[in-house]
């Protein structure tokens, strides 16, 4: 009979995340290097629908009391952003000068310091916020059957949006990934699970980085010299406080069952959308029926229309309907998708009749006419012409 299962293991993977650590402040927020205990418990809060206020009577207690395991399949790269907190935020300002004289600095300063000399001012206070881009990490978390049990039910429904430390790093695959399963350590949990591929062919590593919790054998054993103290074991989150706890790191060895059966690299996978098939015999009919709806004329410059502008994709492929197609030169159309290359546009793309784009496309026209002017001499002329 298999035993019950006793580790959680969970994926944290995508193109930003932060974990915050004791070494963070208000207005530095620094990430630690992998994802911290705190860090994973918000997450498994969120996903029970647990809220800041509710946390502590119940549930920060036995994920505190669960043993876990990290493993740093990528490290990711440390990257810094800017925020803004407050939005009109009346904070105090010292409308104090610059001292002119050493007496004039510190307790001196201060004692001359009138009441008038501070003041409010609406303003945002600026922020200096560190990421982890494009970083991997395993999470093996271990405790009671039942308790895993649910916190993975939690995980494949969660009640609130799950993000990987912060509201702007939402995960780019699947949390709950690896599922539950049985094992008697966190570094056999951990060495188990196969790494996967990041370009196709890539090669297993032998080895993988690991940041454990210190599990003392025996009452009384003392942390070896190489642990480190980490204060991220919450207490409450509203206000934050939290415990030390031993961590240790590792280099762990991969299973040999992981090492023969990497997950294989795939192909990236891309929503399905509509694409205009201009072969297609009712896209002919509709084209037809535009043209002759707008005079035959490109709908910017009047001259002869030789080409349709889709200004809607979400029917393309055969299915257009008039509206979606409007009537232009081969020049303004040349124009209006450079435009919209250039904006990023997906699904709803330029309409050539709307006026906000009109001064737009034939700037972008008259720079192409010149571009190519330029492009058709050069061709005309002999190469000790052109290097002069």
């Amino acid at each position: 009979m298999d035993a019950p299962h006793n580790t959680l293991f969970l994926r944290f993977e995508g193109v930003l995340q932060a974990w915050g650590s004791n070494e963070g402040k208000f207005v530095i927020r620094r990430s630690a290097g992998a994802p911290t205990k705190s860090g994973v418990a918000g997450l498994l809060c969120a996903a029970l629908g647990i809220g800041r206020n509710e946390a502590p009577k119940y549930w920060l207690p036995i994920l505190a009391g669960m043993s876990i395991g990290v493993r740093i399949d990528r490290p990711g790269i440390r990257w810094w952003d800017f925020h803004t907190v407050g939005a009109g935020l009346r904070m105090r300002k010292a409308e104090f000068k610059e001292p002119k004289s050493p007496d004039m600095v510190g307790e001196t300063l201060a004692a001359k310091a009138q009441p008038s000399d501070i003041k409010f001012k609406n303003e945002t206070l600026l922020t200096r916020r560190e990421y982890l881009s494009d970083a991997s990490f395993l999470v093996a978390l271990q405790g009671e059957p039942d308790i895993v049990a649910q916190l993975y039910n939690a995980i494949q429904e969660p009640k609130w949006t799950l993000y990987l430390g912060r509201k702007a790093c939402p995960p780019s695959r699947p949390v709950s990934e690896r599922g539950t399963a049985y094992f008697m350590t966190l570094e056999e949990a951990l060495a188990s699970v196969p790494v996967r591929q990041r370009v196709k062919g890539e090669s297993c590593p032998d080895t993988l980085p690991c940041v454990l919790d210190w599990i003392p054998a025996h009452d009384g054993d003392s942390a070896p010299d190489d642990a480190e103290i980490h204060y991220d074991v919450p207490v409450s989150f509203q206000p934050p406080s939290h415990l030390p706890r031993f961590v240790i790191r590792r280099e762990l060895a991969l299973s040999p069952e992981a090492k023969a059966s990497p997950v294989p690299w795939t192909k990236p996978w891309y929503p399905p959308r509509p694409r205009a098939d201009y072969n297609n015999g009712d896209y002919k009919k509709v084209r037809a029926e535009r043209l002759v709806m707008d005079n035959g004329l490109c709908v910017v410059c009047k001259a002869h229309a030789t080409t349709v502008q889709h200004v809607d994709y979400r029917r393309a492929g055969g299915n257009e309907e008039p509206e979606d197609l409007r009537a232009l030169c081969r020049l303004c159309h040349d124009a209006c998708t450079m435009l919209e290359y250039g904006s990023g546009m997906t699904m709803h793309r330029i309409d050539p009749c709307d006026p906000q784009w009109r001064d737009r496309i034939l700037a972008k026209r008259a720079e192409i006419v010149k571009f190519r002017s330029l492009e058709q001499r050069r061709r005309k002329m002999k190469p000790e012409e052109e290097n002069g």
